[in-house]
């Protein structure tokens, strides 16, 4: 199995439009953060997990020309927002099969919903196939992907386990029973916004104490905002099985 962080940044990105914060100004690639996104391929299949506003671009820099579906962990613009972006596999694949919480599904019809139109429809719009995620195992490609139930403040998150990986991102609060789903990883990726706390996200104490809790082989931090610091700095302070993951990482596992 293959993992490509597509992004590691937070809703707004890094840099920041206009911001003159040190992290910012960093010319340091791995301080560069486009929108959370990850792409996992095994075998002959190939998925990504959110398509934010900076999709396009992310497809284009991993050289990707085909993937067979997204699934998507929550609604939030910077997780949702380049769905128009799937026209070019649609055209050459045909109806690309998306899979979320029966909500996400509906806030698409409402958001995007030329996609979803059957009368007049403009044939230049992308095409879907659409899949309700519920609290159960479910099949991608020949693999059972396992969600597991997450809160993002109050709203209800999806994370997810495909083997021996975890990716919860947006992450706040997580319950007993799902924390069962997480035991004997390998590769837990798990969000830590920044260094202070805060409302909807695991800052960076919380993301640690919660690796301690799991203890898998390695962790990965992502969906980082500037706030959290220069990568090589907060890389120097984790423990040896924590990462900081930057765009265009690639995990073979």
């Amino acid at each position: 199995m293959k993992v490509t962080f597509l992004g590691t940044g937070t809703s707004q990105g890094i840099p920041i439009i206009g911001s003159s914060h040190p992290v910012c100004l960093s010319t340091n690639k791995k301080d560069k953060r486009l929108r959370v996104s990850i792409l996992v391929e095994w075998d002959d299949f190939a998925y990504v997990i959110d398509c934010g506003p900076d999709f396009r671009y992310q497809i284009l820099r991993a050289n990707c020309s085909k993937i067979d579906g997204i699934v998507f962990t929550h609604e939030h613009a910077d997780h949702v927002a380049g769905l128009d972006d799937i026209r070019p596999f649609c055209f050459r694949q045909g109806p690309l099969p998306i899979y979320a919480h029966k909500r996400v599904i509906k806030a698409f019809h409402e958001r995007f919903a030329y996609i979803f139109e059957t009368k007049n429809r403009y044939p230049g719009a992308p095409s879907v196939s659409t899949f309700e995620i519920k609290n159960e195992p479910f099949l991608l490609g020949n693999l059972n992907v396992i969600p597991i139930n997450l809160y993002h403040d109050k709203l209800q998150v999806f994370g997810f386990r495909f083997k021996n990986l975890a990716y919860l991102t947006d992450v706040k609060t997580i319950e007993k029973e799902e924390i069962k789903k997480l035991q004997g990883l390998d590769v837990l990726i798990v969000s830590a916004l920044r260094i202070e706390p805060h409302q909807s996200h695991f800052n960076l104490e919380e993301a640690l104490e919660f690796i301690d809790l799991i203890k898998p082989k390695k962790a990965y931090l992502t969906h980082i905002s500037h706030m959290l610091g220069f990568h090589d700095d907060v890389q120097q302070i984790l423990p040896e099985n924590v990462f900081l993951a930057y765009d265009n990482l690639e995990l073979n596992l």
